[in-house]
């Protein structure tokens, strides 16, 4: 299984789990697409659009389960970025937790499979 993930306010993710569905964050909304990072990415993404936020969920999502939806399209740098044209189904999240604030200030990612 290749992860996605998706760093989204933790009151946004809650209410997305309590409707049944996630259509994005407002910037998602604004873009025409939600958009998640790589594991390579993923600090770099926290540390450009979210630092020092400590009310974070990070999200596991299984790219294979999104089928043709999920485009790989070039964006910070180059860097082919994954991005989902439609809500994202439940059925695709392998796994959601808090993304904490490290003593460093940056995020604490964690093991990225699990």
């Amino acid at each position: 299984m290749t992860l996605v993930f998706k760093i989204v306010a933790t009151g946004e993710w809650r209410a997305a789990e309590r409707d049944g569905v996630f259509a994005g964050a407002a910037v998602d909304r604004a873009d025409g697409y939600i958009h998640f990072s790589t594991a390579a990415q993923a600090a770099e993404t926290a540390a450009k659009w979210f630092a020092g936020r400590d009310d974070l969920t990070l999200v596991g999502i299984d790219a294979e389960a999104l089928g043709t939806a999920l485009r790989w399209e070039p964006s910070r740098g180059g860097a082919l970025f994954p991005h989902l044209y439609g809500p994202l189904p439940f059925s695709a999240v392998a796994w959601s937790r808090p993304l904490p604030l490290g003593p460093d200030g940056r995020h604490d990612f964690g093991n990225l499979q699990g």
